[in-house]
């Protein structure tokens, strides 16, 4: 029974967390007439304090600690606080210059871009399926470029730098609040130069009023809590679930463009996200046809064991 609570927790805390992500493309609008850069930098800085707040009423300092000492983790965080960063601004570029339809492409593929760098840094061998869905997607974007009559930037932009980041997030074992907290100080500096030279060349929006001011604060709450449900949903259900459910975000993000933002969605562009709708279908059954598989071998090894 308890097994069955704990799914059921992690099943909401992830959905969630998709969702809010999901809903992103109606938040950062509201930041305006602040800029994209203006956003970012107001995102780490807001992000910091509010992390540091959750983890002292946590007590977790010492996984804090931990990090910072090791040399190795800090190094890796460092890169994908770089990462990260990179991926707001791009993000944020993206909704508030009327792309959002683009940037759900890049939450689309980035699973597949994910596997790719597997290949890459981790020499993983794919499976042929896995590699019909690479297969796939190259053709889909070949398709958007020739709508678009340009490469999808944003979207491979977003899907590049979303990768590399959870790829560097795999390679050190700290959790979700903590290494939140690490990333974000470590670019809090470069962040309060931004600010500052905003604010002291006229251009920063941070004393346009109070209201104003609340809603770039907000921006803190607005990362760390889907960060934090996603991290409660990892640990409760499995992966296979995890990655079925990531899906959610990007079909917010490409309803919300359509549907709300009017951006233009003619056929070749629909056929471009059908291939690559295609792509995941492939890959989903592919890793699910793995999952099985893997708890089988799991079970059979138990038996004797129990014996």
């Amino acid at each position: 029974m308890r097994r069955v609570d704990e799914r059921r927790t992690g099943t909401a805390a992830g959905l969630a967390a998709y969702g809010l992500w999901g809903l992103f493309p109606l938040y950062f609008p509201l930041l305006e007439p602040a800029g994209g850069l203006e956003i970012v930098a107001h995102r780490v800085v807001w992000s910091l304090l509010f992390v540091a707040l959750l983890i002292t009423a946590l007590r977790r300092w010492s996984l804090v600690r931990a990090a910072v000492t090791d040399v190795r983790s800090l190094l890796v965080l460092a890169g994908a606080a770089v990462l990260i960063a990179a991926n707001w601004l791009v993000f944020v570029y993206g909704v508030n210059s009327g792309h959002v339809v683009e940037t759900s492409l890049g939450y689309f593929i980035n699973p597949l871009v994910s596997v790719l760098l597997g290949v890459v840094v981790f020499a993983e061998r794919l499976r042929p399926l896995q590699w019909t869905a690479v297969g796939l997607a190259a053709v889909a974007v070949a398709v958007l470029t020739w709508d678009y009559g340009r490469p999808p930037w944003i979207a491979l932009t977003l899907a590049a730098t979303f990768g590399g980041y959870g790829l560097l997030k795999k390679l050190v074992r700290v959790e979700a609040a903590p290494g939140l907290l690490v990333e974000t100080a470590l670019v809090l500096v470069p962040a309060l130069v931004v600010l500052g030279v905003l604010e002291g060349s006229g251009q920063g929006t941070a004393g346009e009023g109070t209201g104003h001011l609340l809603l770039l604060a907000s921006s803190g709450i607005a990362t760390a809590v889907p960060l934090l449900l996603f991290a409660a949903a990892a640990r409760r259900i499995p992966l296979s679930t995890v990655g079925l459910l990531q899906y959610l975000t990007p079909l917010m993000q490409l309803a919300i463009g359509v549907f709300v933002y009017g951006e233009p969605m003619p056929p070749a562009r629909l056929a471009g996200f059908a291939v690559v709708w295609a792509a995941l279908a492939v890959f989903t059954l592919d890793s699910l046809r793995a999952a099985r598989a893997a708890g089988r071998r799991a079970a059979a090894e138990q038996v004797p064991a129990a014996a």
